[in-house]
């Protein structure tokens, strides 16, 4: 008997990368059949928050909210290894300068602003979506802005200054990397089910990753712009060998980042981190 499985994850490049090979049947499910929804990540944070989704794609400062109800599952993470969330301004700002100053960030249960707190509590968030941090920034709505996903890349095009990347940040403070998105199923589906589905979506990830040039044409109608070079980028830095396996470092990121977050009293309890 078939059965269906409700699939989440944003419309980015890295994300359809990814998930390239089960989007678009290049990779056998059997009597599985996952239904791809596509939406932005603090929107998917929330929609897990009401365990509306079977399998989704979280940021780990969301996880924090919603491990009485999912597991991370050991493949499909995405971490920053000496990169991630760049704060970045129209003029030089230094860290000091973030104390009282409003600040866009994309999102409240997003990873980078969770992040951005622990490398500067004392800063004044505006939130908003984050393809609308950039622009707002560039036209000085803000005086600095939280950038994710591609605008890492392509800031400096647009005549901005970088204050700080957080993954440099973490790296230099922590020695790992900073973990920023994984992949979590519902716990109520039962050892057997949640086997098996983990089992198909890290087929999918081996999938993508060995046929590389056909998953990345496919990623680049997410690219936001993005040249194809830029793109192969940007899926690099997100998808690679810490998306095969979180290995023992990417767990220890995972746990110390949130560790840190409830010492610093960013989250309301202390989290035990699960994996499938």
């Amino acid at each position: 008997m078939e059965k269906v499985i409700r699939l989440a994850h944003s419309p980015d490049s890295d994300d359809a990368f990814m998930f390239y090979g089960l989007a678009t049947g290049r990779v056998p499910t059997g009597d599985i059949r996952f239904e791809h929804e596509l939406c932005d990540i603090e929107t998917l944070n929330h929609r897990a928050m009401n365990g509306e989704l079977d399998v989704t794609a979280v940021s780990f400062h969301a996880y924090a909210y919603i491990s009485d109800k999912y597991l991370l599952l050991p493949h499909g993470a995405s971490f920053g290894d000496g990169y991630g969330p760049v704060l970045v301004a129209r003029e030089p700002l230094k860290r000091e300068g973030l104390r009282g100053l409003e600040v866009a960030v994309p999102g409240k249960m997003t990873s980078a602003y969770l992040a951005m707190k622990l490398y500067e509590p004392g800063f004044v968030p505006r939130f908003m979506n984050f393809d609308e941090i950039l622009p707002a920034v560039k036209r000085g709505d803000v005086p600095a802005g939280l950038l994710i996903h591609e605008g890492q890349l392509t800031y400096a095009a647009d005549g901005l200054c970088l204050a700080v990347d957080l993954g440099v940040w973490w790296k230099e403070k922590t020695g790992l990397p900073l973990p920023l998105g994984g992949n979590v199923i519902r716990r109520d589906l039962g050892p057997e089910l949640i086997g098996s589905v983990s089992r198909l979506l890290s087929d999918g990830i081996e999938y993508s990753l060995a046929h590389r040039e056909e998953a990345l044409d496919y990623a680049l109608q997410f690219g936001r712009g993005l040249e194809r070079r830029q793109a192969d980028r940007f899926v690099g830095m997100y998808v690679n060998d810490w998306t095969r396996s979180y290995g023992e470092a990417g767990r220890r990121a995972v746990r110390l980042f949130l560790d840190e977050a409830y010492a610093k009293g960013q989250i309301p309890a202390k989290v035990s981190v699960e994996f499938a």
